[in-house]
């Protein structure tokens, strides 16, 4: 079977030595198409994992009390349970922990075994529907990943911040940006974390009644703390453990405004007082927590990408919508965690791919001596990275990290193709006096075996991480689909193009070797020229006036 592959190699390679202008259109080709893929391939930063969690975000109505909180909680939990691709949920709600505020809830939803239930989108699509059905709650999915780098727990992936120090206007438009961050149709989940219609009381002491009745501010604020805080009064100790003693009304006076009516403080006079009495009660609205990022106030909108929506798709609509709106000069914005992560990777990537081939450039340029031989050998990277990313966008996948960290490796193992042509080839006009033509001629024949092997080696060991289909595959996949994709393109066009590239850079160093050598033959035939009537500048052994010779 090689030796049929070789005398088809043989014969084909033939015929493109023979229309090597055509084949070097193709080169040009490849490099171009390269270019326009890496712009026009959907960019993501780390693959969606199936962990087989997920976790959910919970949300009530700023003013639902603790007990309220709670039984939703426990109506969605039920309703997700029913789901029959979850194996167990576990479930907290109100302040504490990872809740910021108490009208928020978490919940941990574990997965059947993969071969057990549907794909993870299918999933989360419909938990989506079957638990928004209770009144006052929303609920946020999203899939618990590996890696996470840094930002917040939000009630979605992605996070997109607005920070200002003038909290009127940034309270104002916040809300506004974000409805229209919510039409966006790449987005999903959309939501913030600012509840500023949040219902309070304000109690404002009315200090002249207040001194008649010989009631101090101190004591108005301690009453309030002992009804609705948490002062420890006390301590039972047991043999084994010991419980802490938390004074506060009874809970069935705490449901309403109206039960701070219920709260009396003692006078001076030994006499108690309602505390309506010293006090005025006022309604307002504000908000239920503000939030601070650099020191600053801040409002974080956080969202979810539509299936089928790249991250790098989903920051590009959320960037120009922001610069429809224009903002004030007051108000910065930016994107956190992973979405700021994913855009600080975009702006390296092309250094990082262009750092890869110059220090290829140069280690073959030390290794052979020359300056024209190493881009004979880099010339096949761009079949490379056209084969890496035309297999990611058939597959469906997005140019992630992972995808780079392959087409990075490419860039090594598809040079050993080229060194293994150029080195024999090099070899034989040395010591045989071969022409260009010749030597790479050969070269290719010879080294047909080495180079399918070690193709084969490398292709074959990256197929698994190709295949693969267990938990948390999805992180290794676009790795192993980027590689062996590569491999392939490449290694169909590089033993083709790499002759060609070859012949046309040989011949272009020769021309160039000509052309300095004329231009040294010139300068030899050129006499030295005097001044009238001074000595000559070289006089031969009788005196006679010398010109300098060269010798080649």
């Amino acid at each position: 079977m090689f030796e049929r592959g070789l005398r088809a190699y043989e014969w084909s390679l033939s015929r493109v030595l023979a229309y090597k202008s055509i084949m070097l259109m193709v080169t040009l080709a490849t490099i171009v198409g390269t270019i326009w893929l890496y712009i026009v391939v959907p960019k993501g930063f780390f693959p969606t994992e199936d962990t087989g969690y997920v976790i959910g975000i919970t949300e009530g109505n700023t003013d639902i009390a603790f007990p309220a909180m709670a039984d939703h909680q426990r109506k969605i939990a039920d309703i997700v349970r029913t789901d029959p691709a979850v194996a167990y949920v576990n479930s907290t709600v109100g302040a504490g922990g990872p809740n910021t505020v108490g009208n928020s809830g978490r919940m941990l939803v574990a997965l059947k075994p993969r071969n057990e239930r549907d794909a993870l989108p299918v999933i989360l699509a419909r938990l989506r529907t079957k638990a928004n059905v209770v009144a006052g709650m929303q609920i946020f999915f999203q899939p618990i990943q590996n890696i996470n780098l840094g930002g917040k727990l939000a009630k979605s992936q992605y996070q997109y911040t607005l920070q200002s120090n003038d909290t009127e206007a940034l309270y104002r438009i916040a809300p506004e940006l974000r409805d229209k961050i919510a039409k966006l149709p790449e987005l999903l989940d959309v939501t913030t974390d600012l509840y500023i219609k949040n219902p309070q009381v304000t109690v404002e002491v009315d200090r002249e009644k207040s001194a008649v009745y010989g009631v101090s501010i101190d004591q108005v604020r301690q009453e309030l703390y002992n009804a609705f805080g948490s002062r420890q009064v006390a301590t039972i100790y047991t043999p084994a453990n010991d419980y802490q003693v938390i004074l506060e009304t009874k809970p069935e006076f705490q449901q309403s405004p109206n039960d701070l009516n219920r709260i009396y403080i003692k006078t001076t006079s030994g006499t108690t007082v309602p505390l309506s009495a010293v006090t005025h009660f006022v309604r307002t609205v504000g908000p239920l927590l503000v939030n601070h990022q650099g020191q600053q106030p801040a409002v974080t909108i956080s969202f979810n990408l539509t299936p089928g929506t790249s991250l790098g798709q989903a920051v590009d609509a959320v960037q120009n919508l922001e610069r429809e709106e224009r903002l004030p000069a007051t108000i910065t914005t930016g994107f956190q965690g992973t979405a700021q992560v994913f855009q600080d990777s975009l702006r390296g990537q092309g250094i990082l791919i262009l750092a890869a081939i110059f220090a290829a450039y140069v280690v073959l340029g030390i290794l052979y001596e020359s300056f024209i031989h190493p881009i004979t050998i880099i010339s096949g990277l761009p079949s490379a990275g056209i084969g890496a990313i035309l297999t990611l966008m058939l597959f469906k996948m997005e140019l992630t990290v992972i995808a780079m960290i392959g087409i990075v490796m490419l860039v090594g193992i598809v040079k050993k193709n080229a060194i293994m042509m150029i080195d024999f080839a090099l070899e034989a006009e040395r010591r045989e006096g071969l022409s260009a033509e010749e030597s790479i001629y050969q070269a290719c024949l010879l080294r047909f075996r080495p180079i399918m092997m070690t193709t084969a080696a490398a292709l074959l060991g990256a197929l698994p991480l190709a295949l693969l289909h267990n938990t948390g595959s999805e992180l290794r996949r676009p790795l192993g689909i980027a590689i062996v994709g590569g491999l392939l393109l490449s290694q169909f066009l590089t033993l083709y193009t790499t002759p060609v590239i070859y012949l046309y850079l040989d011949r272009f160093g020769r021309r160039i070797e000509e052309w300095r050598n004329r231009g040294h033959l010139e300068q030899a035939q050129l006499p030295l020229r005097t001044a009238p009537g001074a000595a000559p500048a070289f006089a031969g052994a009788n005196g006679e006036d010398g010109h300098r010779s060269f010798e080649r």
